[in-house]
């Protein structure tokens, strides 16, 4: 097909735009060939008319279809053009977050200026081992693309093929950070061969070539001022061993010069910011504005950047390469002291000669960090040294000369510690390993263009260049193989060769050698060797230029652009010029590490240069010669220039050596904006790195490539059915000869077919059409059946409307014909009563209305009345009132005048007797014949003091007589007033009876007017008391509804409260398990690890004994059974005591040592557990006990019963104690009659001492198995007692008195407290009801409990004629007796008293925790004696031995002759019958064998098919029982030991064979049940048989070794685990996610070049099939193997959470894995999961849950994505998945077909805004490694172990069935 038939009417092409330099049209009309104009539609709707060129008339390129936009390859593309590339990375970038994308072999990596959570360790896990186009792209798959063409080359073709990646792009790009990616990629994946930890060296080397080589730019913040190739080596396991680093062209000048908002390098910077540590004070550091050579720039701070952080950084990557601290301070010392070398100052003398003024601080600061005097470096500044063939003279030099030298000094002195740190950093990196391979990373500089462009931009151009070519040259490459591989022809395509812009610079008279010709010159100067470019290549050379307005400047004409480079500083730049004489003094610096950097610097002239300071690129070691200074002499004549050819000579040979990988790195804008595309930017940088020239190389030959199943599968749909044959490559090639009728649009390879470009977008085309075709025939007939389908469903409805309709309408009528006649007659009647009550009405009103307005007018008259003389009585007590008011006043006032009047007058006199008192003559007359008087007076005083006594005498004497006559007088007057009161009282009552007649008179008329006037308010108040009982009914019925109301909102409150508590209680379980899972996982996890260390351990502890016998060859080997019998794992048994084994020997200290310390730390670690839970349960013990006694407190104490009991226990106490003395007199006898000294035939059979000691033997065997089975009863129904007793919740009364508290509250907040106190009321009666009740049944119990002390008296007696009964019977025969009465009198009791206090459970309560206690006392007594027992079965075991030996001894001295004459009494022998015990006995020696035939020679196979599942385990818990029932804790300690030892052995051999790991997990989880089952715990024997029980183990506590093995089956589990995956890891991608299980959903799109380019096997094989069977054989291995049922869900749930985050993790990483087919896929592949889930009654397990984010991820690609309630229904939906991978999902979401749609930005947008509050993980994949905690339930065994038969075929014959 022509290209000009594609541009028909809306076909979309670009067309170029000055701002956005391609634009996107729409063709509105078919293009003919001969149009001069294409008449397009822009996308903003704008018509345009495009002209064509009429020279070349050259159609503007066509667009891609929209499936294709966003591919992972731009190869992919079907148009491979600038605007279709541009294009493809901007929605990458812009709309789907994407940095990545492939271009053919190069991956495009845009710098988003923003940390994006894709480097982290989980996007590493996903990306390893995974093919480089099986995922999306990514610098990981870059990565691991060199790792495994490493391992693959070295296994196919058995050659060292070393691998290169090449990181490139303009500054700000960001190609520091994907080497720096790359290199944590290997240190991640390969870790290191030993323990120095190289890859963690190999990441520590980027702070410090960061600190010391980067700087900031104007274009980036951290820009590398150098370039560096790192090579990782590998050995031949592929682990990191080494690394070396060479650097090129560091940029020097930076040291003393910085442009505008530029930095130097980083270091200076950290310095400064670090200046107020202590340890550099001494070099006296300020802030960075302070230093010429660090504030140049004017920017010195980085936002976002803390120096004084990064100096940490840097100082401690720094100790982690091995540079000591004296090092360190060494380096920051000549750091601050070129600091300080560039504030020195000159002076000008003259014009020829300079100064530096005395005792200068900087040079003085310089000369002291710097260790040289002070006047020869002074000297030397200012001056230089000439030498001539005659003599040498010194000359002063100018200002700048000295300024340049300076400035030139602080570059050598930089570049040389640049090159000491690189080689140090080498040294640190160096292995002494062998290094088998390795990858290199080269972070080299871009193409670079700037305003003025100087010798570095020249140098970074033409490595550039070498570069391109070589890229060039490794693509045309791949394209030629990829050709002849599929053997096509194929001819050559023209691409670029920039062979002629590389000999312009490096070939003979070419740029550089023209510069180092000048150079040489003694006059050179720029302008001459511009002149001389332009004499030999101006015109000469169509690459080079002159610009117009310069003669010092020059152009090249470069791969990506025109570059002007400015001649001003070449020379100089190329020389490199330092003075000898300033390095002189340098070298004799006392500073030791300033004579290592010059140590190998040489005569240095004027017209010389100096190493540009980069390492050697050579790989092989530098071999002496002859003549070191005249080589090293003639090295320091090369320029700098010279050297880079040389260097980038070496660089290219390597990279040539090696197989490339690219990495573009592209800088989107230069304002560092987020994720912003500058489209001119970019296409520049595309230009530039040679991603065009790669597509173009493409483009040009086949660019589309398609395997044949692959075509088949996408164009399907435009096959006929005939032409579908079963070669898939014929049927291929008839279907395009028929679609592409030009054969050279495409070629049929071997395994693809090759399109031209375009051809593909045709096919599309076609492919569209087809289908839009067949879409519109199924949409038409569809419509048509359905509206054929809705026209007769909607006659059909209404005709039926229409017959409802008619019936509905007769009926209607029929019912208003008789509606109306019965409302005729109904009015008749209503109008009649209406009129008739109307009447009635009336007439009952007019009477009441009559009434009432006469009584009104008789009231009206009688109240006017009233009032009137009311009026009147008011009028005449008023008027008194007055009157009496008015006199008063009047008097008052004539009484107040009266007073005022003589108070007047006495004043008057007052005042004239106080002017009389004042006068002389008035005293003289009162003092005249005073003395006379005076004694006159005396006189007087004297006789009437005697008329005095005489008058008082006399007085006494009248006073008695007048008292008599007084006494008589008052009598008189009494009798007459009494006669006086009498006659008033007469007189008074006739008169008050008087007043009274008339008051009653009064009374009675007002008693009648008051009547009326009562009856008439009691009618008044009888209406309102009427009214008032309404209201309070009212009142009192809203009151009732309010209390119904209450009620039920406290009943609702009480609901919501308990569902609150339920909801808080179901949280709070929930949060216990999930924690309960995490200390388990940790466990695990620990669990895990231990593991790991002691594989380590053992695996060094063998290389340590090959290394010994390797060094010792006469040395002899242990058994390999000896170590199996020491472990860490040497328990002892909680009842085994010191004293019991005197005579053991200790175990040689060496041989445990190593395993004593960690046995010690956990041994601690669990007493340390139990005696922490024995404290709780104590405290929780003594607890119970209080509440219980405060219970019973209260109670009547039974003394009798009690005093039964404790008299049982004493007697019972007394017989064991009795028995015990018993056992030690027949010992002590046993003991006499073995050591006295009695001749040989005292101890012969039939001797007495020999039948004593038969007796004794055979008694205390028997009393020891009737202790054992009265201790095994005991025990039982000790446990049975505690698990009876319940546990009191105090909880309630708490909640209750709570929940009362608040009601109070509410009632007092809501005003019921009259309620309340009604209630209260009631609640009164309620109690005293109850309290008679209580009363009678106390009563009643009183009875009760007097009939049951007489009946506990009755059975006191009984059980002391018992008791009697038992003394006398034989001491074997009373234990049974009474151990049997014992137990029937605890059930009569148990059952007595649960009847009798069945109705109180709190008595039940205390009498079950008291016969607990008693039974605890019991057991204790019961244990001591049990234990004396042991002892003594002990000692007879020791003395049975003596006498067997003296039995022989006696058999050996008895002759034949004594024999036979021996009388031999006949013995009756019964018969018995075989009774195993489920036992195995063997010998100690056979305990190797054991473990080699049943563990470590085992096959699993064999077992599982044809014997009893966990056999194995059965047949080492018999062997470990007939160990307990010897006693033997050597032998159980040995042989659990060994067994766990075997195992751990078996599964280090067979750890990758499912089978046997399977095998082994289920027989550790069987003997673990076993040693649970058979325990003697309660807990563990509620399902057992009474056989099972009698086979518990009864001498050792294995509760410890349960520990031990519980361990070791989740170490077994978590291997399991791990082989499970490593079997279904390869199956799951391939299964779930590319293999089509329903055919034809899911179209295959257009693939890139790099799918099958990078794609070394094929391992699409396995489909969904090939998943289920394998979990087929999982499930019927671990069944087949008897595993329990609840660890076979346990590993399905594993295996299932496997398969989900492995699909999942690669659906988030794989772009062309995110549409709708592939969603409908996946979910039909989870749903015959689900079904194998059913088939296999898993549904249960929780396997499902586990693919429940797979399933909403799937569920996510086919809902409708568009408006906000999709976005709403997809929050809700998608509570398994985290935004993060919700939000990847979304972006990565692709359409198969054009009938897709994409999703639009503002709709993950409002998905982004609405999951903002969710609170989730922000890792995006899901950790596949991950491993559920693992329980194991305990799973007790109904299989009899005396029924057990060991087979032939186990090799077991050593074992004895007992």
């Amino acid at each position: 097909m022509a290209a000009c038939e594609l541009y028909t009417k809306y076909a979309r092409i670009w067309i170029p735009d000055p701002d956005e330099v391609w634009k996107s049209a729409e063709l509105l009309k078919d293009y003919k060939s001969g149009d001069k104009v294409l008449h397009l539609r822009l996308e903003d709707g704008k018509d345009l008319q495009y002209k064509l060129d009429p020279k070349t008339k050259d159609l503007p390129p066509l667009r891609n279809p929209d499936i294709l936009v966003g591919e992972n390859d731009l190869t992919a593309l079907s148009y491979l053009h600038e605007p279709a590339v541009l294009h493809n990375l901007k929605v990458r970038f812009i709309d789907s977050k994407l940095i990545y994308t492939y271009c053919g072999i190069v991956l495009v990596a845009i710098n988003p200026y923003e940390q994006l959570p894709i480097y982290g360790e989980d996007i590493i896990n996903a990306y390893s081992g995974q093919n480089m186009g099986d995922m999306d792209p990514h610098i990981f798959a870059v990565a691991e693309e060199a790792i495994l063409k490493i391992k693959l080359t070295c296994f196919y073709f058995r050659d060292e093929r070393n691998q290169s990646i090449i990181v490139s792009g303009e500054s700000g790009a960001g190609k520091t950070v994907s080497a720096k990616y790359a290199m944590r990629y290997f240190a991640t994946v390969s870790g290191s061969a030993s323990e120095a930890n190289v890859e963690e060296k190999v990441l520590a080397s980027n702070p410090i070539m960061e600190s010391i080589g980067n700087a900031k730019t104007t274009r980036n913040d951290n820009s590398s001022r150098f370039g560096k190739y790192i090579e990782i080596g590998f050995d031949k396991r592929y682990r990191i061993i080494g690394a070396n680093m060479r650097t090129y062209l560091l940029e020097k000048s930076r040291v003393v010069f910085q442009a505008e908002e530029e930095r130097n390098y980083h270091i200076f910077y950290q310095l400064c910011a670090s200046a107020t540590l202590p340890e550099f004070k001494t070099l006296r550091l300020g802030g960075a504005n302070y230093f010429h050579y660090t504030k140049q720039g004017g920017s010195p701070v980085i936002d976002g950047i803390d120096d004084a952080k990064e100096m940490l950084n840097t100082r401690r990557a720094c100790t982690l390469l091995g540079i000591v601290d004296s090092y360190q301070m060494g380096i920051f010392q000549i750091l601050a002291a070129i600091l300080h070398l560039g504030n020195v100052a000159f002076t000008s003398r003259d014009a020829d000669s300079c100064t530096i003024p005395p005792k200068h601080e900087p040079l003085s600061i310089f000369c002291d960090l710097m260790g040289v005097e002070y006047e020869q470096m002074a000297h030397w500044l200012t001056h230089r040294k000439l030498a001539t063939a005659t003599e040498t003279y010194i000359k002063p030099i100018s200002k700048l000369q000295a300024v340049n030298a300076r400035d030139a000094l602080a570059k050598h002195i930089y570049a040389n510690l640049f090159n000491w740190i690189v080689d140090h950093v080498n040294k640190a990196l160096h292995s002494t390993m062998k290094q088998h391979s390795f990858i290199g990373v080269l972070d080299i500089y871009g193409f670079e263009t700037f305003e003025i462009n100087s010798f570095e931009q020249f140098c970074i151009n033409y490595a550039n260049e070498k570069l391109q070519q070589q890229f060039n040259m490794h693509v045309f490459k791949l394209e030629q193989e990829e050709y002849m591989r599929e053997q096509i022809p194929w001819t050559l395509i023209d691409f670029y060769d920039n062979q002629p812009c590389i000999n312009l610079i490096e070939a003979k008279l070419g740029v550089l050698d023209l510069l180092d010709e000048e150079c040489k010159m003694p006059k050179g100067s720029d302008n001459s060797w511009a002149q001389k470019l332009y004499n030999t290549h101006l015109n000469k050379t169509a690459l080079f230029e002159k610009p117009r307005l310069s003669n010092k400047a020059f152009i090249i004409q470069h791969f990506a652009d025109k570059v002007e480079y400015q001649c001003e500083g070449f020379l100089e730049k190329n020389k490199d010029t330092v003075y000898e004489e300033q390095i002189k003094v340098l070298k004799s610096s006392k500073l030791k590490i300033l004579s290592e950097l010059f140590q190998d610097v040489k005569v240095i002239s004027p017209t010389s240069a100096t190493p540009s300071g980069r390492t050697p690129l050579s790989r092989a070691p530098v071999k002496p010669t002859q003549s070191k200074t005249a080589q090293a002499s003639k090295e320091h004549k090369k320029s700098v220039g010279h050297q880079f050819r040389n260097s980038l000579q070496l660089l290219m040979e390597t990279l040539n050596a090696t197989t490339p990988h690219y990495v573009r790195c592209i800088k989107p804008n230069d304002f560092k904006f987020p994720f912003m595309f500058d489209e001119k930017r970019t296409v520049q940088q595309l230009r530039a790195c040679g991603v065009l020239e790669t597509i173009r190389i493409s483009a040009a030959g086949f660019p589309s490539r398609w395997t044949y199943q692959e075509f088949f599968s996408r164009y399907r749909v435009l096959m006929k059915q005939k032409d579908v044959l079963g070669d898939r490559k014929q049927t291929c090639k008839n279907v395009l000869e028929k679609l592409i009728l030009d054969k050279d649009k495409y070629q049929f390879g071997k395994t693809k077919i090759f399109f031209r470009a375009g051809q593909v977008a045709f096919l599309e085309k076609i492919r569209s059409d087809k289908l839009r075709a067949a879409c519109v025939r199924i949409q038409k007939t569809i419509r048509g059946w359905l509206m054929r389908k809705k026209y007769l469903r909607m006659r059909k409805a209404a005709i039926t409307i229409q017959r409802y309709v008619r019936g509905y309408q007769a009926r209607c009528l029929v019912t208003f014909l008789r509606r109306t006649r019965a409302a005729t007659i109904i009015q008749k009647f209503q109008r009649m009563y209406t009129i008739r009550k109307r009447y009635r009405c009336k007439r009952a009103a007019t009477v009441v209305l009559q009434s009432y307005l006469r009584g009104y007018i008789a009231r009206k008259q009688y109240r006017k009345m009233l009032r009137e003389h009311k009026a009147t009585v008011i009028q005449k007590r008023v008027r008194g009132w007055l009157a009496r008011l008015h006199y008063r006043r009047a008097l008052e006032a004539i009484v107040y005048l009266q007073c005022c009047y003589r108070r007047m007058m006495a004043k008057r006199e007052l005042k004239k007797l106080k002017i009389e008192a004042r006068s002389v003559e008035h005293y003289k007359k009162l003092n005249f014949g005073m003395e006379n008087k005076i004694m006159q007076l005396q006189r007087k005083i004297d006789e009437q003091s005697k008329d005095s006594k005489s008058l008082l005498e006399k007085l006494t004497h009248l006073e008695a007589t007048y008292s008599s006559e007084k006494e008589k007088l008052r009598s008189d007057v009494e009798r007459l007033k009494m006669s006086e009161e009498e006659a008033k009282n007469a007189t008074n009552r006739v008169l008050s009876l008087q007043d009274e007649i008339s008051k009653l008179q009064k009374e009675l008329h007002q008693t009648q007017s008051e009547k009326k006037l009562i009856q008439e308010k009691s009618e008044i108040y009888k209406q309102e008391t009427d009214v008032l009982v309404l209201e309070l009914k009212e009142q009192n019925m809203l009151l009732k509804k309010e209390k119904d109301d209450l009620n039920h909102r406290i009943q609702n409150q009480a609901k919501e409260m308990t569902d609150a508590m339920e909801k808080r209680l179901l949280e709070e379980t929930q949060q216990l398990e999930l924690d309960l899972n995490d200390e388990r996982l940790r466990y695990q996890n620990l669990l895990n690890e231990f593991s790991r260390l002691e594989e380590r351990y053992d695996d060094l502890k063998d290389e340590m004994k090959l290394m010994v016998t390797i060094s010792k060859p006469g040395h002899k080997r242990t058994d390999s059974t000896h170590s199996s019998n020491e472990s860490e794992y040497t328990y002892s048994s909680e009842i085994t005591e010191a004293e019991e084994f005197p005579m053991r020997m200790e175990e040689p200290s060496e041989k445990k040592a190593p395993l004593d310390m960690s046995l010690f730390l956990k041994l601690q670690k669990r007493v340390s557990e139990l005696e922490q839970e024995k404290q709780s349960m104590q405290d929780e013990l003594d607890r119970k006990e209080e509440q219980v006694l405060r219970a019973k407190a209260k109670e009547e104490e039974r003394p009798q019963m009690r005093g039964a009991e404790l008299e049982y226990e004493s007697l019972k106490r007394q017989e064991l104690e009795s028995e015990n003395k018993k056992l030690k007199n027949e010992l002590n006898e046993l003991r006499k009659a073995l050591t006295e000294k009695s001749p040989p035939g005292v101890t012969a059979p039939g001797a007495p001492a020999y039948k004593v000691l038969l007796e004794q033997m055979t008694s205390v065997s028997e009393e020891l198995e009737v202790r054992k089975e009265e201790v095994l009863i005991l025990r039982s129904q000790l446990m049975s007692q505690k698990e009876a007793i319940p546990i009191k919740d105090d909880k309630n009364t708490m909640t209750d008195s709570t929940i009362l508290l608040e009601d109070v509250q509410k009632m007092k907040d809501k005003g019921e407290i009259a309620q309340a106190y009604i209630g209260l009321k009631e609640t009164n009666r309620l109690l005293e009801s109850q309290l008679q009740t209580q009363k009678r049944s106390h009563d009643n119990e009183l009875e009760a409990l007097r009939g049951e002390i007489q009946s506990l008296k009755e059975e006191n007696n009984r059980q002391q004629q018992l008791l009697a009964q038992n003394l006398q019977l034989p001491p074997e025969a009373r234990i049974e007796a009474s151990l049997q009465h014992e137990i029937t009198r605890l059930t009569n009791e148990n059952l007595y008293y649960e009847e009798l206090y069945a109705d109180d459970p709190m008595k039940y309560q205390s009498y079950r925790i008291s016969l607990y206690k008693r039974m605890i006392d019991l057991m204790e007594q019961l244990e001591k004696q049990d234990k004396t027992v042991r002892k003594l079965k002990k000692q007879l075991k020791v003395f049975a031995k003596k006498i067997d030996e003296l039995e022989v001894g006696q058999m050996e001295n008895i002759s034949p002759g004594q024999i036979i004459d021996e009388p031999i009494h006949p013995v009756n022998i019964p018969r018995k019958e075989k009774d195993f015990q489920g036992m195995l006995e063997y010998k100690k020696e056979d305990e190797p064998k054991l473990v080699k035939n049943l563990i470590l020679d085992l096959k699993p196979r064999g077992v599982a098919v044809n014997l009893i599942p966990g056999l194995p385990a059965y047949i080492l818990f018999m062997c470990v029982r007939h160990a307990d029932y010897l006693n033997d804790d050597q032998k159980v300690r040995s042989l659990l030991t060994s067994t766990i030892n075997g195992i751990k052995k078996i599964l280090k051999k067979r750890g990758d064979d499912f089978e046997a790991v399977s095998f082994w997990l289920s027989n550790t989880c069987r003997f673990l049940h076993c040693l649970k089952q058979y325990s003697g715990e309660e807990g563990f024997m509620k399902h057992n048989t009474p056989r099972q029980n009698e086979h518990c183990l009864t001498n050792f506590d294995l509760a410890e070794y349960r520990q031990v093995l519980s361990d070791l089956a989740i170490q077994i589990y978590q291997q399991l685990v791990r082989v499970l995956e490593n079997i279904l890891q390869p199956m799951i991608v391939s299964g779930m996610l590319e293999h089509e299980t329903i055919q034809g959903v899911s179209g295959v799109k257009p693939t890139g070049l790099r799918k099958r380019t990078s794609s070394i096997a094929d391992e699409g094989t396995y489909t969904l099939d090939s998943i289920i069977r394998q979990l087929n054989t999982f499930h019927s291995i671990m069944c087949q193997h008897g595993m329990d049922p609840e660890l076979v869900k346990q590993v399905v749930k594993q295996m299932f959470y496997i398969i989900g985050a492995v699909t999942l993790n690669n659906l988030l990483l794989r772009k062309d894995m995110c549409s709708w087919s592939k969603g409908m896929q996946i979910r039909y592949n989870v749903s015959q999961l689900e079904e194998w889930l059913r088939d296999k009654n898993l549904m249960t397990s929780g396997a499902k849950e586990t693919l429940e984010p797979l399933i909403q991820a799937a569920q996510l690609l086919q809902v409708k994505k568009k408006t906000d309630e999709d976005a709403e229904a997809i929050c809700s939906m998608c509570n398994a998945l985290t935004t993060a991978q919700i939000l990847k999902v979304l972006n990565l979401y692709t359409p198969v077909n054009e009938f897709e749609e994409r999703v639009t930005v503002s709709f993950i947008r409002t998905i982004q805004m609405r999951m903002r509050d969710r609170k989730d993980s922000p890792q995006l994949l899901t950790d596949a490694k991950h491993i559920f905690p693992v329980t194991f339930p305990f799973n007790p065994s109904s299989l009899a172990l005396e029924t057990i038969q060991i087979p032939a075929s186990l090799g077991l014959a050593f074992l004895t069935r007992v």
